[in-house]
């Protein structure tokens, strides 16, 4: 039996680079994955930890504020060790990503595998558009996420031809 396979776009769809994770979660649902539920979610963290719920793996997309150049993108194992403490310090998000997935951990609700991918933000004001750098990098997260649940078969894997 194949597994439910869980892919959280996160992020406030009003603030800039902040939307990235909700880019990343439309472009993979246009590929129309089978038995990959897809999700655009604000990002409240006992919001995202209802989500997890049933899922056997879980990818997360967020905005990152670490300093790097923006559209840099970062690739984190949760299931392995916790997300670095400032990478989401500037979220909109209350207590977030990183807060829900210490609190799954804690009460033995993380999927695994679970993997974050951070994109490195730019603009975060209220009406500003997605920074050129983080358009591109949601359209490779988006290749990066496709690729992994097709090689995580059968653990983690879209149910459809995959066939390039």
């Amino acid at each position: 039996m194949v597994a439910n396979a869980l892919v959280i776009g996160i992020g406030n769809p009003d603030r800039g680079d902040d939307a990235v994770g909700r880019i990343v979660a439309r472009h993979l649902m246009t590929r129309r994955p089978a038995d990959v539920r897809i999700v655009e979610h604000s990002g409240e963290s006992t919001g995202l930890l209802d989500c997890l719920n049933g899922a056997e793996c879980a990818y997360m997309v967020d905005a990152c504020v670490t300093g790097c150049p923006p559209g840099t993108i970062a690739r984190f194992d949760v299931t392995a060790t916790a997300l670095p403490p400032d990478a989401f310090r500037c979220s909109t998000h209350g207590l977030g990503l990183a807060h829900a997935v210490e609190l799954a951990r804690a009460l033995g609700r993380l999927p695994r595998p679970c993997v974050v991918y951070a994109i490195e933000g730019r603009r975060f004001e209220t009406g500003a558009a997605l920074s050129p750098e983080v358009a591109a990098a949601a359209e490779k997260v988006a290749d990066l996420i496709w690729n992994e649940l097709r090689r995580q078969a059968p653990n983690c894997s879209p149910q459809q031809n995959l066939a390039e």
